[in-house]
């Protein structure tokens, strides 16, 4: 049957939650190296991918492809409801792909991260997969006048709008949100997200800020005196006591990735995604903050709101944070490794904190810095002129049929479109929104911001499949 079977291994449905939409989970052959006949020959890996037809018209009804992002595809399926929300609407099918090298989508199992196999871990291939996948089920499917509509947060925005960049023959339109695209550009900017996330804080409180910069000179001091690190490591409830000024810089990298995914995951209700989190968590954390007379402990109770969802009795920093060629945190496991490496790679991510613009510690990670680490790390030099050339940076002029939504509250907004280069391409901006807040499900605590933003996607979406439909 060739490269492009699809290989059935599990038809009953799968639930991961109470509250969950259920999943068929299946598999693709793909190609290890969709890009060049001689290196891998035939050698193939098996693609994980999600798929939900309950509400699809067969061979009429479009196709919701969700590109799969940093890590198991069953993350993003519960965490973007948005799509589930309006597949009856349009009698879509729903499939979810997951990225390769990711999740369970190994394609050399545990040897996947040495050389030479992570070598095959790029956009393009990954994109290739999408592209196979879908000409694929297009074709076993019936379903080759179906219109396909890509969805994707984050990075996977970023997949999304490459898909229609890229294979403008396969998807007609796409929902990037969140996406921050002109990372890609060598000559970006990257000095926004820590300015960003303490913006977050400030918005809350100028106080909380205050508090949170005090906090870290305090704790400056204190590590510098004699028996100062074993009173930081009391204060932080560690597992490990704190032993050199590697261990005291990598407690606040920790402190720091906590603030990170709080702003991030600013949103109004209680949510599980990377994390389990109270609603409107910067708000919650500024009152930890403000409300203890121990600046220090106010920023360990702050950091335990992302780390201790278990109620645990003491923290590990060197298991709950990895240090990498992403300032704003890598994940934990395989996964990390993965996204470790595309920040290596293809994929800039944005600068240190610096104590100027933003509330944190100066913790740098500047370009010699990064090119230092990732020849050290994975022995591989970043090639950003390629990324700009190749995924278009912010040459965005001749790009059609795509949403760009940014919500004022992702520190991530400001590497992302937020003006539109032509009227084809429509760019919603979310007041009060967090990171890729208008995929999530519809919730009763929804900001009138992203209940407008999901019904303009969805007028888009409409014009998209009936101008697929025209042209057919």
């Amino acid at each position: 049957e060739g490269v492009a079977s699809i290989v059935v291994v599990c038809l009953t449905f799968i639930f991961t939650s109470a509250q969950t939409v259920p999943f068929k989970e299946l598999y693709i052959d793909q190609y290890v190296d969709h890009f060049n006949f001689v290196s891998y020959g035939e050698s193939i890996f098996k693609e994980r991918y999600l798929l939900q037809d309950q509400w699809w018209k067969p061979g009429v009804g479009p196709i919701f492809f969700y590109t799969g992002n940093e890590g198991s595809i069953e993350e993003f399926w519960d965490n973007t409801g948005f799509v589930f929300d309006i597949a009856p609407e349009f009698n879509a099918l729903v499939v979810f792909a997951e990225h390769r090298f990711y999740g369970k989508s190994l394609p050399f199992g545990n040897k996947s991260f040495s050389h030479p196999y992570v070598g095959l871990l790029s956009i393009e291939q990954a994109l290739g997969d999408y592209a196979v996948l879908l000409s694929t089920l297009k074709q076993e499917l019936n379903a080759t006048s179906c219109p396909v509509i890509t969805f994707g947060g984050s990075y996977g925005g970023m997949l999304s709008a490459y898909m229609r960049f890229k294979y403008p023959n396969l998807v007609a339109g796409s929902i990037a949100a969140s996406a921050p695209i002109f990372l890609l550009s060598a000559n970006s900017k990257r000095d926004f997200f820590w300015e960003d996330v303490t913006k977050d804080f400030n918005a809350v409180s100028p106080k909380c800020v205050d508090r949170v910069k005090k906090a870290f000179v305090m704790m400056d001091v204190i590590s510098k005196k004699p028996g100062g690190l074993k009173e930081l490591s009391t204060t932080f409830a560690l597992c490990k006591p704190l032993t050199s000024m590697n261990d005291y810089h990598h407690l606040l990298g920790w402190i720091r990735n906590a603030f990170t995914y709080l702003a991030m995951m600013d949103y109004p209700y209680p949510t599980s995604f990377m994390g389990n989190l109270p609603g409107y968590p910067v708000k919650v954390a500024c009152g930890m903050i403000l409300n203890n007379t121990d600046a220090v402990k106010g920023l360990y109770q702050a950091s335990e709101i992302f780390y201790n969802s278990t109620g645990r009795l003491c923290f590990d920093i060197w298991a709950d944070f990895i240090e990498c060629a992403d300032p704003t945190g890598c994940g934990l496991g395989f996964n990390s490794r993965a996204w470790d490496y595309q920040a290596c790679t293809e994929i800039h991510l944005p600068a240190g904190s610096n104590n100027i613009t933003d509330m944190f510690p100066v913790l740098p990670f500047t370009n010699p810095i990064r090119n230092q680490y990732c020849q050290k790390t994975w022995g591989v030099a970043p090639r950003d002129l390629w990324g700009q050339a190749q995924f278009w940076a912010e040459n965005i002029k001749s790009a059609s049929n795509i949403v760009f939504s940014n919500g004022d509250l992702d520190p991530w907004h400001r590497g992302g479109v937020t003006q539109a280069p032509n009227p084809s391409v429509g760019v919603i901006m979310i007041k009060g929104g967090a990171h890729h807040l208008d995929l999530r499900g519809k919730n009763k605590d929804d900001p009138a911001s992203v209940i407008q933003a999901r019904n303009q996607e969805k007028d888009y979406i409409k014009k998209w499949i009936a101008e697929s439909r025209q042209s057919q």
